[in-house]
């Protein structure tokens, strides 16, 4: 027990920006740090008073510069553009000697570029990106277990002692997450494939829907399946990736390059009806996609969906959600598929995590005979 109490930290964390990132990460620190004082500030003053109501922060800062003064930890939750404007009045602020700077954008290179000023100041900066989030915002959404299993990337420059990144290991200790040191560059090439680079296909596929739909209305119509499904990502905030975009524009370009000339190749196969070629382009994509970690939280937030097949009659669905909530499992969206009168229907229950899926399936299974399978 002594032990235990050794490990917990005491001290200012100033968080800036109370949203879905900056709250979680506030409740993850307070968690495993309860002596810890939370500091919060962020642009929207309801957002921070809403924050400090929730218990969220401790305290709301009047000032960037009065949060940055007191703090032994900055936490930066803000979009990227942002981030980098705070970085340069933070060259104007006297932060303590032992303090360390981190950020949670997901984009690194410019981050830490702009960071470079603070560490000729003597002030530590690392780079941090949880790679975790939800489909919901603001900072009633924060969870202290957003980031648990969830890769931490963390790109400290030459100039970080390596106390400093076990310091701040220690702070974050509470997002049980997964720490993985990576040059900001690499974490950029690697973000631009998984996550960024799939943004621009999924909002290219939308539009070239939203073309078509032009021609033919059942296009939005029949698109209500796994189209939107596949495409759910493009309901992303568009000011936030309108920023990463910019931030990671080099990583992107070559990507499009090289995306370019994989759509070439692969329209020359269908061209000349290689029927062999398409099989096997398929069946690796297929065995690649297969062999793709099934717990681990990725750079997009993974989507827990359990679909329940239900008899069509008034009141089916208060009955599943009224079983669930005698469980007390938290559903983050619930939507019809498909319903016609005297067949059964399609409901798609949406989850914060795998957990909370896995218990729903055996509760329903628990209190009907309705089949269950995940999507």
């Amino acid at each position: 027990m002594e032990q235990e109490k050794v490990k917990r930290l005491k001290g200012t964390v100033f968080v800036v920006g109370l949203g879905l990132i900056g709250g979680s990460m506030a409740l993850a620190i307070k968690k495993e740090h309860p002596e810890a004082v939370i500091v919060g500030f962020d642009v929207n003053e309801d957002e921070a008073k809403l924050a400090k109501t929730l218990a969220v922060i401790d305290e709301i800062a009047p000032s960037l510069e009065a949060g940055m003064e007191q703090a032994d930890l900055v936490i930066l939750a803000t979009p990227v553009m942002q981030t980098e404007k705070i970085l340069e009045d933070i060259l104007s602020f006297r932060l303590k000697p032992s303090a360390i700077v981190t950020d949670v954008g997901s984009t690194k290179q410019r981050i830490v570029k702009h960071a470079k000023q603070l560490v000729e100041k003597g002030i530590v900066f690392i780079g941090g990106h949880p790679m975790a989030g939800s489909h919901k915002s603001g900072v009633t959404a924060a969870r202290a277990h957003l980031f648990e299993n969830a890769f931490y990337i963390l790109t400290p420059t030459e100039d970080v002692p390596l106390d400093a990144v076990e310091r701040l290991k220690g702070w974050l200790k509470g997002t049980k997450a997964n720490f993985v040191i990576l040059s900001p560059k690499e974490h950029d090439r690697i973000t631009g494939v998984i996550s960024h680079f799939p943004h621009i296909i999924a909002a290219s596929l939308v539009h070239q829907a939203q073309r078509h739909e032009s021609e033919d209305e059942l296009v939005s119509r029949l698109a209500a399946g796994g189209f939107r499904d596949i495409t759910r990502i493009a309901s992303s905030n568009p000011e936030m990736w309108r920023d990463i975009f910019i931030h990671n524009k080099d990583e992107l370009l070559a990507l499009f390059d090289r995306w370019l000339s994989e759509m070439n190749m692969l329209r020359s196969l269908v061209e000349e009806e290689k029927s062999e070629e398409i099989y096997r382009y398929f069946l690796e994509a297929k065995q690649f996609r297969d062999g793709l970690p099934v717990r681990t939280k990725g750079a997009i937030p993974s989507f827990y969906d359990l679909y329940v097949d239900v008899p069509d009659y008034p009141g089916v669905i208060s009955e599943i959600t009224g079983y669930l909530a005698k469980e007390r499992i938290s559903i983050t969206n619930i939507r019809i598929i498909e319903t016609r009168e005297e067949i059964y229907g399609v409901l798609r229950l949406s989850f914060q995590s795998e957990e909370d899926r896995e218990r729903a399936k055996q509760c329903i299974s628990k209190y009907t005979n309705y089949e269950t399978y995940e999507g």
